[in-house]
């Protein structure tokens, strides 16, 4: 935290002198208190109370002080702040070994759901945008603001939507750079801040090469962040007879360290949510140097409302 007028807060020296100036006061009240030698009328003129209400509107009051001038120096923190036509991909693998089930109930029903969570969490000014890939890629869902038609879009995820069998993470890459151009006029000359995600389970197996890909991402500036998902044990059942279908993220671990994304490796449906908490925490944002004094000008008036509270209410009168 930096403060705009760190000089103003000298007067913190202020709240100081009035904090020793109550407990003398209380002091000498006390010293007061043992001379009165009518100990049953003192207590009829001045009947006991709780220690604590007796203090705590002054208590209330000074801490109000104290936080109006912290608020008076203007403090500012760096905040983080959604980027203007921030843009997000997400290239969900629809290929037949996304269908294994080493992850509960299969990897890909739990990546669309772990996709729908992470795009819930994001801001809602966010454009994101849906491509599905196996043999080749498609986009499902251009990047936009509207949540729902993304939702529907990630419900129909399935092997199969493309119509092609395999694994191309070059052309997931490269269709998801396509939409992100496509986003509005200004996407040609201004490209918009984005980020891609391509969550997979495979190596690439057709298509474009996923460095060539990648290398398209670095001249834009898009970071790749990818997510190897599954487990060595995975297999898929064709006809009665078990296919093993390992998970392999040495390419996704080449593409992310090219573009300066974070690559992931998630084996649970849980890992795969955490997974997206750590990426949905870097995406999109900006930190920015804001104002905070508000905050501390507004708890001090509580503060106030507080002390005249207990004051009214414990002694039917102002502090």
């Amino acid at each position: 935290m930096i403060w705009e007028s760190p000089i103003r807060l000298w007067l913190l020296l202020g709240v100081a002198a009035l904090a020793l100036a109550y407990l003398v006061a209380q002091r000498r009240r006390s010293r007061y208190a043992v001379r009165f030698t009518n100990l049953r009328l003192l207590d009829r003129v001045a009947p006991r109370r709780p220690t604590w209400r007796r203090h705590l509107p002054a208590g209330l009051f000074l801490a109000m002080l104290a936080l109006l001038v912290v608020g008076f120096a203007r403090p500012t923190a760096e905040v983080r702040v959604p980027r203007e036509r921030a843009t997000v991909m997400v290239a969900v693998d629809v290929s037949t070994s996304m269908l294994a089930t080493d992850v509960d109930p299969d990897r890909l029903s739990a990546a669309k759901s772990a996709a729908r969570d992470f795009v819930d969490a994001l801001p809602k000014e966010f454009n994101v945008g849906l491509v599905a890939f196996a043999g080749s890629a498609a986009v499902l869902v251009p990047p936009s603001i509207d949540r729902e038609a993304l939702d529907e879009g990630i419900q129909r995820l399935a092997e199969g939507i493309t119509g092609v069998q395999g694994t191309a993470i070059g052309e997931a890459i490269s269709t998801s750079l396509g939409a992100v151009r496509a986003l509005d006029e200004q996407a040609t000359t201004e490209p918009p801040p984005a980020r891609i995600i391509v969550l997979s389970d495979g190596a690439n197996t057709s298509g474009m090469d996923p460095m060539e890909a990648a290398a398209e991402a670095v001249a834009v500036e898009v970071p790749v962040h990818t997510i190897s998902f599954g487990t060595p044990g995975g297999f898929v059942d064709r006809g009665g007879r078990p296919i093993q279908v390992p998970v392999d993220g040495e390419t996704l671990q080449a593409v992310a360290e090219q573009t300066g994304g974070a690559f992931h490796q998630a084996d649970t449906s849980d890992e795969l949510r955490a997974v997206y908490d750590d990426i949905g925490s870097s995406v999109g944002w900006r930190k920015e140097r804001q104002d905070i004094s508000a905050r501390f000008i507004g708890l001090g008036l509580v503060f106030a409302m507080g002390a005249a509270f207990g004051s009214m209410r414990w002694f039917s009168r102002l502090p």
